[in-house]
């Protein structure tokens, strides 16, 4: 295996437009970004590349029309029953991040249910940000904290953030890819992407391919990562 990267983040863009290019309503987009990260799941296995976590729905999600809001409701919720066997099968271990407090009973039990079916697999850990803001999991962190009498102020650090985040088993991130065409991060994993490398295509979500995540993954192992640091005989 080339040296590709352990922990990739996907902002999954693209899939209304995608839709709407092609006269179809934009639920059909969605329906078929379900297929493609389905395709890329295993592209990832096949690549030996340990962990992906993919942007689902944001916090700020909840903004767009009602009737396509409550379509990705149901649209996640019926994946989870029909996919969660496959996903099984396939070793895939499946974590949900996000807030968890407004979601209806339907959808709370089906994530229950996929992280009790696949806790235990270990061949791909697929994080899926869910009802998911990362300025949220940051203030949601720090709310915990302060309800802990046991922490003392003095004493907060990075660590202590780390392990009051949604999942504090979840490795730091080191690439985003992001489809679609636009250029930012949307609100994405903002602690666990302090060093992530960043990756733009111009192709929407529902025609990305596993030879696009490989042209991806060629052009980061070309990069150079610093971590602030300077390489020796670099100029200051």
């Amino acid at each position: 295996m080339q040296n590709y990267p352990s922990h990739i983040a996907i902002i999954m863009d693209g899939n209304g437009r995608w839709a709407e290019n092609k006269n179809m309503p934009r639920t059909y987009g969605h329906k078929k970004g379900v297929e493609t990260l389905k395709e890329i799941v295993k592209a990832f296995i096949e690549f030996g590349i340990p962990s992906l976590t993919v942007y689902a729905f944001s916090t700020e999600n909840w903004k767009r029309p009602p009737k396509e809001v409550k379509y990705l409701m149901s649209l996640f919720s019926k994946t989870i029953e029909n996919e969660a066997e496959e996903l099984n099968q396939q070793n895939v271990q499946i974590n949900i991040i996000g807030r968890r407090n407004n979601l209806d009973e339907k959808v709370l039990k089906n994530i229950e249910w996929i992280e009790k079916l696949t806790e235990n697999n270990n061949k791909l850990e697929l994080n899926i940000a869910f009802n998911y803001g990362g300025r949220a999991e940051i203030i949601d962190a720090v709310k915990k904290m302060m309800k802990n009498p046991n922490i003392d102020l003095n004493n907060i650090n990075q660590e202590l953030i780390s392990k009051n985040l949604y999942n504090p088993n979840i490795s730091n991130i080191e690439y985003i890819i992001r489809t679609g065409g636009d250029k930012r991060i949307s609100n994405f994993l903002l602690w666990e992407s302090a060093y992530a490398e960043l990756y733009f295509t111009d192709t929407y979500w529902p025609e990305f391919s596993k030879n696009d995540l490989k042209k991806a993954l060629d052009e980061f192992t070309n990069r150079k990562r610093k971590f602030g640091a300077l390489d020796n005989g670099d100029d200051l």
